[in-house]
Order: C-alpha cells, then sequence, then structure tokens
C-alpha cells in the first residue's frame, strides 16, 4: 500500500454521461484502491445530470473519491467554453487551496489548459492524458472550420497549447502505439518523461456473452422481432461525425442483396429518425432495420443476438490517436467486426486476434471481400474474448495507470 496522494481529476465530460461511467470512474476505483484520494471535477449536461446523479453517487460510496460536479455551459457557442474554463480553473484553485493536492490528471482540451495552468502557476505534478489529438479531432470531425477566421484561430491556440502541454507534462498516457509514436516525434516531448499506453477499457464481467443462454437470446431476438434463422449485423453508439453513417449503409445494403436472412441492428442513444433516413435513401428494406436505445446494462443484452458489428470511422490523423470504446466491448463479448483501417491501432488489434474484417477502403471490391469472409469464414468467439482480455482488461488498464502515477509523482 502505497502513501496517500491527492490528486485532481478533471474532466470535461460528465460522470452522468456514459463515457464518464466507462472511461472515467472505473480507473478511478482501481487507483483509490491503491491509496489515492482523488478529487473528480466534471462538467455535466444539465437533461441528464439529475436523472444519473444517484447512480454516480451510489458508484463512489465509500471509495474515497470527492466528485465536485460543475454545471457544462451549451451557450452561446465558443464563449460558453471560455465560461467552463474560467469555473474550472477557480475550482481547481479552490480545491488546491483547501487540501493541497499531489497532481493534476486531466484529459485532452480543456482540462488540459486548467492541468498546465495549475502545473506553471502552483507547480502541481500534471499528468497528461492525450486520448485524442484535441483540435485536430475537432477538425476533422466537422465542428471546427478551419475556413471560417474564428475556428481557426481557435485551433492554432489550442495546438499551441498542445506542445506547451506536453513540454510541461510530468507523465503522457495516451490511447494507442500509434499515437505514441508521433507523440515521441514532437520536439516538444522530453524523452525523460514517462509516456505510457492505455487503450481505453472494457468491463469484461458486464460484456461477456456466457451470462446469455439459448433462452436469454431467443428472448432478445423476439423483443427486437429478429428471427432465429435473421443473420445479425450491429452497430453500437452514436452516429455522425467521424463515424461513416452513410458507408455503413452503403455496406449493409451490399450485404443484403447478398444474403436475404440479414437484420441490421442500430443501437443508438439518438438520431433515430436519421439512421432510417440513410438507409432508405440506400434501399435498404424497412423491416431489415432495428433502431433502438438502451441503458449501459441492457447494451449487452442487445449485442448478444449479433453475428457480427459493424463501424466504419474516418481514417484520418486525429483518429491514430483513437481507441473505441466499442472495440473493447464487442471483442470482451466475442463478437468480430467489420471495420476500417486507419483508426488508432485497431486493425493491428482485430488481425492480432483473428477478430473480424478490416477494410483498406470503401470500394465495391473491398465490399465483395468482406462479404465473401462473412459466407464463407467463422470467427472463434473465445479467441476474439481473449483478444479483450489482453489489450482491453480494466484490471492491466489500473495497473498501467498505477505505474503511470508513481513514476509521474517522482
Amino acid at each position: 500500500m502505497i502513501t496517500s496522494k491527492r490528486v485532481l481529476f478533471i474532466s470535461y465530460d460528465g460522470m452522468t454521461d456514459p463515457l464518464g461511467q466507462s472511461q472515467v470512474i472505473p480507473y478511478l476505483l482501481g487507483l483509490s484502491k491503491v491509496g489515492y484520494e482523488f478529487y473528480l471535477l466534471s462538467c455535466e449536461k444539465e437533461h441528464v445530470f439529475e436523472k444519473n446523479r444517484p447512480l454516480v453517487e451510489r458508484m463512489l460510496i465509500g471509495s474515497g473519491i470527492h466528485w465536485i460536479p460543475l454545471k457544462y455551459t451549451k451557450r452561446p457557442p465558443v464563449l460558453s467554453t471560455v465560461i467552463d474554463i474560467l469555473k474550472l480553473r477557480r475550482a481547481a484553485a479552490r480545491i488546491h487551496k483547501e487540501v493541497g493536492l499531489s497532481m493534476v490528471h486531466t484529459r485532452p482540451g480543456i482540462p488540459a489548459l486548467v492541468g498546465l495552468y495549475l502545473k506553471k502557476k502552483h507547480g502541481i505534478k500534471f499528468l497528461n492524458d492525450i486520448r485524442e489529438f484535441y483540435a485536430d479531432s475537432r477538425v476533422d470531425g466537422n465542428m471546427w472550420n478551419k475556413r471560417n477566421f474564428l475556428f481557426k484561430v481557435i485551433y492554432d491556440f489550442f495546438k499551441k497549447q498542445e506542445l506547451q502541454q506536453v513540454e510541461k507534462s510530468d507523465g503522457i498516457v495516451c490511447l494507442t502505439i500509434a499515437a505514441q509514436k508521433i507523440i515521441r516525434s514532437w520536439t516538444a516531448y522530453n524523452h525523460y518523461v514517462p509516456l505510457e499506453v492505455i487503450p481505453c477499457s472494457v468491463d469484461l464481467q458486464l460484456f461477456d456473452s456466457t451470462r446469455f443462454d439459448t433462452v436469454d437470446r431467443a428472448t432478445t431476438r423476439k423483443k427486437l422481432c429478429i428471427d432465429p434463422e435473421d443473420m445479425v449485423i450491429a452497430y453500437l453508439g452514436s452516429i455522425g461525425g467521424w463515424y461513416m453513417t452513410e458507408e455503413m449503409l452503403r455496406f449493409c445494403k451490399y450485404l443484403s442483396d447478398r444474403i436475404a436472412r440479414v437484420k441490421f441492428l442500430f443501437i443508438s442513444p439518438h438520431q433515430h429518425d436519421q439512421i432510417l433516413r440513410y438507409a432508405s435513401s440506400h434501399g435498404i428494406e424497412p423491416d431489415k432495420i432495428i433502431v433502438t436505445s438502451a441503458s449501459r446494462l441492457e447494451v449487452p443484452h442487445y449485442l448478444s443476438v449479433s453475428n457480427y458489428s459493424i463501424f466504419f470511422i474516418t481514417p484520418c490523423y486525429s483518429k491514430l490517436s483513437s481507441s473505441p470504446t466499442k472495440h473493447g466491448e464487442l471483442m470482451s463479448m466475442g463478437i468480430p467486426v467489420i471495420t476500417n483501417a486507419g483508426v488508432g491501432d485497431v486493425k493491428e488489434i482485430v488481425e492480432a486476434y483473428s477478430g473480424g474484417i478490416v477494410l483498406e477502403n470503401f470500394t465495391d471490391q473491398e465490399f465483395n471481400r468482406a462479404v465473401e469472409i462473412i459466407i464463407s469464414r467463422k470467427f472463434n468467439p473465445e479467441e476474439i474474448r481473449q483478444g479483450a482480455v489482453e489489450v482491453y482488461s480494466l484490471d492491466q488498464a489500473i495497473d498501467r495507470y498505477q505505474k503511470i502515477y508513481e513514476e509521474t509523482l517522482l
């Protein structure tokens, strides 16, 4: 057991959002068990905060994690972000004054600005968790248009800050080996600073297909209007942004033209009408598309009836830093994926564990190759799940975070 250390963790994502519950709290719970005391600062969206606050509070009971939720400011554009930055800085400074922080651990973008501020002003150790190349991801995801003068200024500001944050970091985390290579190539990176690769982890107990027997699967299929003979291709998560909805549905149409008994299950929190419109525009029969939402606990039930899962992500510079959370969840369920190259380490992981099909591009030729594999090949769910254990295990992620914490605090 190590000596207790006080750490401020800053997230611009809310803990009442799914990402906070899957990719923040589990790590902190694990680290709190080995002696770290956390002050968790997050920005919460009003429409989900009151609904999910009791759930988060239950997760944190007895953990030694002190949660300080702030209200996320939505409007007006740009100015709202400045307001949130100031709120986070004031809250962080107040926490440090009250308890004396040993380290600040931040995600990229807004939180990292605050982490750099605490490092410069108060000399607090700074762990820079670069889970994405923030500014480039905003451009690649069509959130910032650099042809607009204001967004060009904002982009340049965050790119400059990104290098300063790397230069001043006492420790760095990234999600992929691809991102690690890029960061090490930057002149701002000091090669004496520890740099750890920690992919997005998965709850291997929750995402476990062995929890569902034949009766469970039959019940779920009936609920979703899926016949026993149907092949099911699932999509999990939000659409839009980097997720190539048009290309995925074009592939779905291509597959349905070759395999008659196929259904496409979209498990998505919103934009259901848009998914249906896209499907219709590609000529997919309405009875082949099922669109539903699900809580985190319900997701494995729905995935358990899937034969494959599809996700196409725009292959671009910023996505080299990406470790899609859904990939670990799908592998943990033993489900082979249909995906594309150029996203983090996904291709290498899929190929290492025979975990599905990786498309090099989105041509009819590649689609045909993928369909032929689907028709002719059987994937081994146990081998795929073992890949999740070896790559995406939460316990392994916590061990790596403990290592980088100890190195950063030296």
